[in-house]
């Protein structure tokens, strides 16, 4: 009986391939995807605990790259390691070999685009100041470019070992690729003005910039365009080569402000009174603990007033803070020239007449003349 079943399973066929044959094959694939998933689950669980520990960063890039690992792809390979217990021809065994290549380049390109991730953000992360990654131009790019070079090696592997020809594929690739850059050289001069900015760094993503009309807070800086958010609340879209193209004042790296302001009094001051306003302009500065005095003097003679020109440092940047010191400023100076009997001038125009020139009169009528003399 035992030698009935045994003989029916070696003897029967089904393509060409005894059914004791499949089963081993089935048997096998089964039992490696079974294997490798949980010698992949056990190194993982180990990573996973000691991964926890400070100064661990390669523990977790190889636990992340680890749970990334396809589980269409061991499937894949099990089948393919069952496929190849069978009793194939031999032209079925060639394309089984390129199959096998073709399911780990793409599990190994899978690790490594998840390793080049997490390596860049790490990388960003410990570059930037503020300790976050903010997902700025540069990183976008590096991250996009590292992908393509990743890919396209892949692709390129793959490829050659099925029998494709790629020197002429890279050739009409290159041929390709000149006409559609002639198509978006617009989009593409928005990606290297990008690439610009992520270089030099005019701005980064949170500084109060001012460009042109336009003014406002950096929320994104991306491959095409930069997003604003100004004051008014509205999110300004701008491509990067305008911006690039455009003169950009930086707030955010405002360290003091600089301030220059000017005043007029009346032409009825005396010199007395000229002599002491910078130095009561000097004393009103320095009682501000946020200002430092940089200099104050009688700067000309106007048309209609005596001008004065002061500057001040603000210690602070910011610009609510300014203007709190520039409104203590402008109340205790309004004060101070109270005090001293000065005021101010304001737009005005006076007009001195020296003589009046004598009224011409028209010369009499004979008539005229011979009614005067009776």
């Amino acid at each position: 009986m035992e030698q009935d079943i045994i003989r029916f399973f070696t003897d029967s066929q089904f393509l060409g391939i005894s059914l004791a044959n499949w089963i081993l094959a089935i048997f096998a694939s089964t039992l490696s995807f079974i294997l490798v998933r949980g010698v992949i689950g056990f190194v993982l669980r180990k990573m996973r605990s000691r991964a926890q520990a400070p100064s661990t960063h390669m523990r977790y890039i190889v636990v992340q790259v680890l749970s990334g690992t396809s589980n269409t792809l061991l499937l894949l390979a099990s089948i393919l390691i069952g496929i190849g217990m069978l009793d194939l021809p031999e032209r079925w065994l060639g394309r089984v070999s390129s199959l096998w290549f073709v399911v780990a380049a793409l599990q190994v390109g899978l690790w490594a685009n998840r390793a080049i991730a997490l390596a860049l953000q790490r990388y960003f992360v410990r570059h930037n100041a503020g300790g976050t990654f903010q997902g700025s131009a540069l990183a976008t790019l590096s991250l996009w470019g590292a992908k393509v070079l990743l890919w396209a090696t892949v692709v390129m592997a793959m490829l050659s070992n099925v029998g494709v020809n790629i020197t002429a594929f890279v050739a009409s690739l290159g041929v390709g690729g000149i006409a559609v850059a002639l198509a978006v050289q617009n989009i593409l001069g928005d990606v290297f003005a990008s690439l610009s900015i992520a270089v030099d760094k005019p701005f980064e993503v949170g500084d109060f910039i001012v460009v042109g009309a336009l003014s406002g807070t950096v929320e994104h800086v991306g491959l095409k365009t930069t997003r604003i958010r100004s004051l008014g609340g509205e999110q300004i879209v701008m491509a990067n080569a305008d911006m690039i193209n455009n003169t950009i004042q930086n707030y955010k790296r405002l360290q003091e402000r600089r301030i220059v302001f000017e005043f007029r009094l009346t032409y009825d001051c005396s010199v007395d009174q000229i002599r002491e306003v910078p130095k009561k302009v000097e004393a009103i500065i320095n009682a501000q603990k946020l200002a430092r005095f940089d200099r104050s003097h009688f700067r000309g003679f106007g048309e209609t007033s005596l001008e004065f020109e002061t500057v001040f440092i603000v210690l602070d940047p910011s610009y609510n803070v300014y203007m709190d010191v520039q409104q203590a400023i402008n109340l205790d100076i309004m004060e101070a020239f109270a005090e001293l009997d000065v005021r101010f001038a304001f737009p005005s125009r006076t007009v001195y007449v020296a003589s009046l020139p004598p009224v011409k009169t028209a010369r009499p009528t004979a008539l005229e003349a011979a009614d005067a003399t009776t």
